[in-house]
């Protein structure tokens, strides 16, 4: 009797779009992930997390770092559980660390970190080639 293999991959989809340094980026980007996510089926208590962890690493990028920078969310399904990757690329931070933007309030700005995390499965910084990704995956069943 041969042992037959399940060779079946997981399936993935994945959305890359651009995001341009330029006020309503962010509200545009999110509907239009939005409306990716429906398209894919995602549950919608996960599309408010994704969405939410989306405006916060893109405000981040349109905040703190230089352009260019792209978004980019991919699903990934197998073994009955699914994972929403979602990351931001840019081309590193504006001002060295520690130093604020000026009129910044502290109590406006800061918690996007902390968000991120409290929503993540796992999430995390890489950087490569002079950009910096910062990213999230979300899990769902």
């Amino acid at each position: 009797m041969a042992l037959q293999l399940n060779t079946m991959l997981p399936e993935t989809l994945e959305h890359v779009c651009p995001l341009p340094p330029a006020p309503g980026a962010v509200p545009t980007l999110r509907r239009q992930v939005g409306r990716v996510l429906a398209e894919w089926n995602i549950h919608p208590a996960v599309t408010a997390d994704c969405l939410l962890v989306v405006s916060e690493l893109l405000t981040n990028a349109i905040m703190h770092a230089l352009p260019p920078a792209e978004l980019r969310v991919s699903w990934s399904r197998g073994c009955g559980l699914g994972t929403l990757h979602i990351e931001v690329s840019d081309a590193g931070p504006v001002r060295p660390p520690g130093q604020r933007r000026a009129g910044t309030d502290p109590d406006e700005h800061g918690r996007g970190e902390g968000i991120v995390h409290a929503l993540a499965a796992r999430h995390g910084i890489r950087v490569h080639q002079g950009r910096i990704t910062r990213w999230a995956e979300l899990v769902a069943v």
